[in-house]
């Protein structure tokens, strides 16, 4: 095992399934696979991998291996029960109760965690009676887990009956039920508990503000948040993510502050967010400020992080910066990709970003997905590339087989619009379904509006307005029209329209920085925070 080591500790380093294929590789190269314990360590750090092909690929070694010992077998019902398959959890359970290698505690609660996925009761109350049959019903780690089955299928009574009857319960068992409580949304419950506890941790106290925050009530999460004795990262990340929902991004900075004065050390979660925030606000000098923050204390960008970073620059106006980041950035993702596509495509640097996708797809670590191509067709409409867009639409259909979305049709009916083909336009929006079409139809009108076609115009508008009586968007677009070819009169009957429906024009709304404090504005109104 001597000669093993390395390779086993480069194994145990892998952060990309390719990196796994090398030490497999190896390992296959010198008979390491039929070693039990090397098997298993390869096992556990592909199961453990944050992407989709990685568990299956631990199942294959799983699979190949003629003798596995309990500890795989519990890794990969375990690795599926937490994936977005834990029906194949149940399965391989299934497997191990009637194969050569008996199940252990730890066996039965993945099990169990797999039926609480499922919100498979029956499964669930079969593996119960099992452990009841072979007496480990009452072990604690898996009455905990089964509290919370019963409890997040919807069982509370059976639920509340295991914790009254439990000889050792402890705030894990009362947050097993809170926890359910909280991920169904049903808050009322969860406070009358909330409030019965004996015994409350940092856990029981973001469970209620995470589910607070679940169902949109922002101001009762805050409430709670507000009384809770020790405040730690996870807590502040869940008023971040309320706050982020809402859009009230001041909110969000002002926390951020908080958390500094407070010495709560942000997680990558937290930086995200804030990144977030500054993009959408134009906050610049506070997202540089994280910039910094984030190298001074060594965190590596890549990932969610690199991706956040890339956008808040691209949004601020600084292309540079963003490419820069992205240039350095050791580990890119689909979505690093797809931020920096889409924040060349804002900067009107329509066949760079061509040529990015180009080198993403050469490169082979990322595969394009639904959002990688909305970026490319913006790219491609904001720089007037209509042939390349057509190409792209086409790609993604055929190649990537990937089915169009509302957004891919907006952007493909904006392209056409900007080049002047309006009826190549009109006939892709009736492909689509009235319901999903207003923002399309819209986009139609103004390209309607840009080329002085009237007659279309007309048309578009009288669709829209059949769809949405109250949307002021189209009187004013179609006013505009009218009086950009001098039809005076066709603009004083629309607004005659729009005062007997008593529709409104909606006010806009800007946001500047200034010396690191975000400001919004109405139109016609002052400061209002």
């Amino acid at each position: 095992m001597a000669t093993a080591a390395p390779l086993l500790s480069f194994t145990e380093m892998a952060t990309s399934l390719s990196e796994l294929h090398q030490a497999h590789a190896h390992m296959l190269k010198t008979g390491l696979t039929n070693d039990t314990f090397a098997s298993s360590r390869l096992i556990t750090m592909a199961a453990a991998l944050p992407h989709t092909e990685a568990i299956a690929y631990a199942h294959s070694i799983f699979a190949r291996t003629p003798d596995p010992n309990s500890y795989m077998w519990n890794t990969m019902i375990r690795a599926y029960a937490n994936s977005p398959t834990p029906d194949h959890s149940v399965v391989l359970f299934h497997q191990m109760l009637y194969g050569p290698v008996p199940p252990d505690k730890f066996t039965f609660t993945f099990g169990l965690k797999a039926c609480s996925s499922l919100r498979g009761i029956e499964e669930g109350k079969q593996i119960h009676a099992h452990l009841l049959k072979i007496g480990i019903g009452h072990d604690a780690f898996i009455q905990n887990t089964l509290i919370h089955l019963y409890a997040i299928t919807g069982c509370t009574a059976i639920a509340r009956n295991l914790l009254d009857r439990m000889l050792d319960s402890d705030v894990i068992s009362w947050n097993a039920i809170l926890s359910a409580y909280t991920e169904m949304g049903l808050m009322n419950l969860a406070l009358s508990l909330f409030d019965e506890m004996p015994d409350r941790n940092s856990e029981s106290w973001n469970f209620m503000i995470s589910g607070y925050v679940g169902i949109g009530l922002i101001e009762e999460a805050i409430a709670i948040f507000d009384q809770m004795p020790t405040k730690n990262v996870v807590s502040y990340n869940a008023i971040i993510t309320g706050y982020m929902r809402k859009h009230q991004f001041s909110q969000i900075f002002l926390l951020f502050e908080d958390m500094q004065s407070k010495n709560v050390k942000p997680d990558n979660c937290t930086l995200v967010n804030i990144l977030t925030a500054c993009a959408h606000t134009g906050a610049l000098s506070q997202g540089e400020w994280i910039h910094t923050y984030i190298e001074k204390n060594g965190l590596c960008i890549s990932g969610y992080l690199a991706t956040a970073l890339v956008d808040m620059y691209s949004k601020c106006g600084c292309i540079e910066k963003a490419l820069k980041v992205f240039n350095n950035c050791s580990k890119k993702d689909i979505s690093t990709w797809n931020s920096m596509i889409s924040g060349l495509s804002i900067h009107g640097y329509g066949q760079e970003a061509l040529t990015l996708f180009a080198e993403m797809t050469n490169d082979g670590s990322s595969k394009p997905n639904e959002v990688t191509f909305i970026s490319i067709l913006s790219a491609c409409s904001r720089s007037n590339l209509l042939n390349e867009g057509r190409k792209f639409f086409d790609l993604m259909i055929n190649v990537y087989e990937i089915k169009p979305t509302i957004e891919h049709y907006g952007c493909m009916v904006d392209l056409l619009g900007r080049a002047g083909m309006l009826e190549e336009a009109e006939k892709l929006v009736i492909k689509m379904p009235l319901k999903e079409s207003p923002l399309l139809w819209e986009s139609l009108l103004s390209a309607c509006r840009n080329y002085g076609n009237m007659k279309l115009g007309e048309r578009v508008a009288g669709t829209l307005l059949k769809l949405d009586p109250g949307d002021s968007a189209v009187y004013v677009q179609l006013s505009n029209m009218y009086a950009y070819m001098g039809r005076w009169k066709d603009v004083m009957d629309v607004r005659r329209k729009m005062r007997n429906r008593q529709v409104v024009k909606e006010p806009g709304c800007s946001m500047i920085e200034v010396n690191g404090v975000v400001h919004e504005f109405l139109a016609g109104e002052g400061l209002i925070c």
